[in-house]
């Protein structure tokens, strides 16, 4: 997918954003807002922005960051607009082959403690290690400094640590220490 196919404004350029971005979208959308309708509907109009202001960007590498960024303002949009609370009901695909039940469990309980972080902060964990983009790349997507989400992602990780037992010990044994 290139930069000059949205320049071009080609119809089938739709189809190609979906396919080469379109999962990674979506699970982003759905790992902030919790709700896959809603992330459904990011991924949409993400995609149908793309379509429409996509052809300004200048670099193909930039094209994947750009996407994130915008699928992540419009995720924080919808889920500052909207007061529903969603239920934790199934867990996106991204698990290992060899994810059995107890690594099934430290997935919900991470699931669960990253839903409950602030909603900057839970887009800049999603951001940063679901995404696997730099500080600086959280940073831009999220239209903030590096050094604003470093202490966002600290203080995630700090709470998270205090929320989550590590895999193998039990929450009693967690609490106690």
């Amino acid at each position: 997918m290139t930069v000059q196919a949205l320049r071009e404004r080609r119809i089938e350029t739709l189809a190609q954003l979906l396919h080469a971005h379109g999962r990674e979208l979506q699970a982003v959308a759905y790992l902030i807002l919790r709700d896959r309708a809603l992330a459904e509907d990011v991924t949409i109009e993400t995609l149908l922005t793309a379509f429409e202001r996509g052809g300004s960007i200048r670099d193909d590498d930039a094209l994947r960051a750009w996407l994130l960024r915008v699928a992540t303002n419009k995720a924080l949009t919808v889920r500052r607009t909207s007061a529903r609370i969603a239920v934790l009901d199934s867990i996106p695909d991204r698990a290992a082959p060899s994810d059995f039940a107890s690594d099934s469990t430290d997935r919900i309980a991470m699931l669960a403690a990253v839903h409950e972080l602030p909603l900057q902060m839970r887009a800049a964990v999603v951001l940063r290690y679901y995404a696997d983009l730099s500080v600086e790349g959280v940073a831009a997507a999220m239209g903030k400094s590096p050094n604003t989400i470093k202490a966002q992602l600290q203080a995630a990780l700090d709470r998270l640590r205090r929320t989550v037992p590590e895999p193998g010990r039990s929450t009693t044994e967690t609490s106690h220490a």
